[in-house]
């Protein structure tokens, strides 16, 4: 099976933003960004899964009118952070997160271990399926957690992991 992982275009916010389950906007420059992930992708995929959150979506139905809206591939959940700035947030309480966010969660939050599950929970259903193709439209984080574990990478070091707004992986993936 080939899959593609898709992270959504660019975000219209201001730097510093915590945005993870938020709603935001896209720049203005989406429809160019949109053509450069469309050029990356077959002309036929079988599904199209994406995080429910809008700048996703938009991407997702720009592939296919038939997209599957999957609340396993939202961004983290930044709690009580979210729509914050990082200069905003409690710089000793963010620092004891930083350190072990595999472990602990922001405030009202959740941790990457329990986004982890989350995602590979949604990714055992993906891979038990007999498409040819998919594609997954959403966030930074959960590619990130995909990759990892295709990779055989730690979840403390996903950050190594870089991934760019509109980029596309495509891995395949051999039936047992």
């Amino acid at each position: 099976m080939e899959i593609y992982l898709i992270r959504h275009t660019t975000p219209l916010i201001e730097k510093g933003l915590i945005y993870g389950r938020t709603d935001v906007s896209l720049t203005p420059d989406f429809p160019v960004e949109k053509a450069k992930v469309l050029k990356q992708l077959p002309e036929t995929i079988d599904r199209v899964y994406t995080s429910p959150s809008a700048r996703c979506l938009q991407l997702a139905k720009a592939i296919s009118n038939d997209c599957k809206v999957e609340k396993d591939l939202y961004e983290l959940n930044f709690g009580d952070w979210e729509g914050m700035t990082w200069d905003a947030v409690d710089r000793d309480i963010s620092e004891v997160w930083m350190n072990d966010f595999v472990n602990l969660s922001p405030p009202n939050g959740e941790s990457m271990l329990q986004m982890q599950l989350r995602v590979m929970k949604f990714w055992d259903r993906l891979v038990s399926q007999s498409y040819q193709s998919a594609a997954i439209v959403t966030h930074g984080g959960v590619i990130r957690i995909i990759l990892a574990h295709y990779r055989s990478v730690a979840l403390k070091d996903v950050f190594d992991i870089k991934v760019s707004f509109g980029e596309v992986f495509k891995l395949q993936l051999s039936r047992p």
